[in-house]
């Protein structure tokens, strides 16, 4: 989480703060403001998209407030994570309005069963949540760590070739789901002959395909290619620039079992930002312990899984690759020593706990260099 800086004293010479929180949907923007010379919350809404009105309403209320005040105020702001992405974050900072975009799965909200929900009450609780946060409540709601544009952009290619390689998966199977209706089950879609033997395949009573059939599972063929190009074309832009630039990508990739997809995954979605210690490297991911305990009631609830998907399924598929490419490794030792032939679910939960291991000894190598005890490097 973003370090908060704390809520400045309100003399006569300290800048008072404005606080603004935005609820952003698709076709408006409300915007709840409390003022430091009002002791109530206005809201206004706005088109969406208005950044100008947002401007034009935000310097309005400030200057009222300096007016009255006689001091310099201050603007505050903030909004949930979500549609927008982060360019209004920038938008704002460029022009000297500090931001914070709120994690809203970390926000506090009424645990009655039938709660009202509108947005100007969620655009009340965030300028509530904010406020709370300048008085230094730093556990009142996760900050998001905002990538700068060059960050951001990094982490598309790996973003990009996880949606073709699952597009490639549906189109596959559609194809042979499509063959099985006639008792057709050896086509291989993804082979470079797939035309040919797709012209020669005959139903096992001796049938051509019917002409519809042909006519689809051609269009599908062709579709499923075009996928298979383009990962092939996104793996070698990742393969370019782990050889051009020495960064976390690249230094991981110097690891035996780890090839240059994980490593861009990795890189550029967990170790492109800084972590204290490894307790945040394993919130990041969501691996970290969610235990109930009340009374005498105490049970575990599992990992949290709050953290980055892409990232933690990255690790729990990395685990089993480290498993079979770096078997002399303390890690693997450890996790045979616990699991001692035992299979299934306590296999499954086994490997988890060594994902986030494993997940630590990367942040350590990426940081400081150290190598994971026993691991091999590439030769």
């Amino acid at each position: 989480m973003d370090a908060i800086p704390s809520t400045p004293s309100l003399t006569d010479t300290a800048p008072a703060t404005l606080f603004v929180a935005l609820e952003l949907s698709r076709s408006t923007w409300l915007v709840a403001v409390h003022s430091p010379v009002v002791d109530k919350v206005s809201q206004h809404r706005l088109e969406g998209g208005d950044t100008e009105g947002l401007l034009e309403l935000i310097a309005r209320k400030r200057m009222q407030a300096e007016g009255k005040m006689g001091r310099p105020v201050r603007v505050a702001c903030c909004f949930e994570a979500g549609y927008d992405g982060f360019w209004l974050h920038r938008w704002l900072c460029a022009r000297g309005i500090e931001n914070r975009v709120l994690d809203a799965a970390s926000i506090l909200v009424d645990r009655r069963a039938r709660r009202a929900k509108t947005d100007r009450l969620d655009a009340a609780g965030l300028l509530r949540t904010l406020m709370a946060l300048e008085r230094g409540e730093t556990q009142v709601c996760r900050v998001v760590h905002v990538p700068n544009p060059a960050q951001e952009d990094a982490r598309r290619r790996s973003r990009e070739r996880a949606r073709l390689v699952v597009e490639r998966g549906q189109y596959t199977s559609r194809i042979k789901g499509l063959l099985m209706t006639q008792g057709i089950r050896d086509f291989e879609p993804t082979r470079g002959d797939w035309q040919a033997r797709l012209e020669a395949l005959r139903t096992p009573d001796d049938q051509p395909l019917a002409p519809c059939l042909r006519a689809e599972l051609l269009r599908e063929c062709r579709r499923l290619r075009q996928v298979i190009e383009m990962v092939a074309e996104v793996e070698a832009e990742q393969k370019a620039v782990a050889q051009a630039e020495e960064g976390n990508a690249a230094r991981l990739a110097r690891l035996r079992g780890i090839g240059t997809t994980f490593a861009a995954v990795l890189g550029n979605e967990v170790f492109f930002r800084d972590f204290r210690n490894r307790r945040e490297v394993g919130g990041y991911l969501g691996l970290a312990p969610s235990p109930w305990r009340s009374g005498q009631v105490e049970r575990d609830q599992g990992i949290a899984k709050s953290g980055n998907l892409r990232a933690r399924r990255s690790a729990i598929e990395l685990a089993w690759l480290w498993l079979r490419h770096q078997p002399g490794s303390a890690l693997a030792r450890w996790f045979h020593e616990r699991v001692a032939g035992a299979k299934g679910r306590m296999r499954r939960i086994m490997l988890v706990a060594m994902a986030r291991k494993l997940i630590v000894a990367l942040w350590r190598y990426v940081t400081t260099g150290t190598v994971p005890d026993g691991a091999v490097l590439k030769g």
